[in-house]
């Protein structure tokens, strides 16, 4: 009785290892790493207000995790510089005032993407599929003080949450190489990427419609390198 009882406990531990063996592989996904290199421009109250119109540099890195064919969980790094000059609006007013500045910036932004078409890494056919992005970021900018005619940077660093809005198209150049171009718009909670509305309290003096956020635009590529199991995409809504 007894070792028919170990033999039958037995059997039970290897029927729950292999349960959560498949499982593991059914739920082992493919993931991506790479880079990112593009331009960027500001919408506030400083300079133009042209949604695409790319005047600095910016880079970093991106991480996804690619859960179905449909929609990935990625997490992105990017440091940019963003600037602005009232010169290069087309508002007069803009034009005389001549107000300018330029940035540093740091982004981290964590989301979902989404496919249009299925994007299966395991297919050995050209994958192409446009794709859209949101989730929240986290900004970290210069302060920015009116000094006279001029803004100058303060020193110090502030800080802001915003939602990115990100149109995209991706397509496999090689067998484990992505390369992707997106336009993403970031919303800011914040009207002080431009120095409109100083938090300072020895500068009080502000400009511009201080019920409207800043807005940055980046614009660019990300080139990436798959690696991980072939998924099953099993119990996957």
């Amino acid at each position: 009785m007894v070792l028919k009882a170990k033999s039958s406990a037995l059997r039970l531990i290897q029927f729950i290892l292999i349960i959560i063996f498949n499982y593991q592989l059914c739920n082992s996904q493919i993931y991506e790493i790479g880079g990112t290199i593009g331009g960027t421009n500001f919408i506030g109250d400083v300079g133009n207000t042209t949604f695409i119109n790319p005047n600095e540099s910016a880079f970093g890195g991106i991480i996804k995790w690619n859960r179905s064919p449909r929609h990935s969980y990625r997490l992105s790094f990017i440091s940019a510089t963003i600037s602005a000059n009232d010169l290069d609006s087309d508002d007069p007013r803009r034009n005389q005032r001549g107000y300018n500045f330029d940035s540093n910036l740091k982004e981290l932004s964590a989301g979902m993407e989404f496919n249009f078409f299925d994007y299966n890494l395991h297919e050995y056919d050209a994958i192409f599929t446009p794709y859209i992005y949101s989730g929240i970021i986290y900004s970290k900018y210069e302060n920015l003080l009116f000094n006279g005619n001029n803004l100058q940077n303060s020193g110090n660093y502030e800080w802001s949450f915003g939602i990115p809005m990100v149109l995209g198209i991706k397509y496999r150049i090689f067998e484990k190489i992505i390369l992707s171009f997106e336009v993403g718009a970031r919303y800011t909670f914040s009207d002080k990427i431009d120095g409109s509305l100083p938090y300072n309290e020895n500068f009080n003096y502000t400009f511009g419609n201080e019920n409207n956020n800043d807005w940055y635009v980046i614009s660019g590529f990300n080139l990436t390198y798959t690696f991980g199991r072939q998924p099953c995409y099993c119990n996957i809504k």
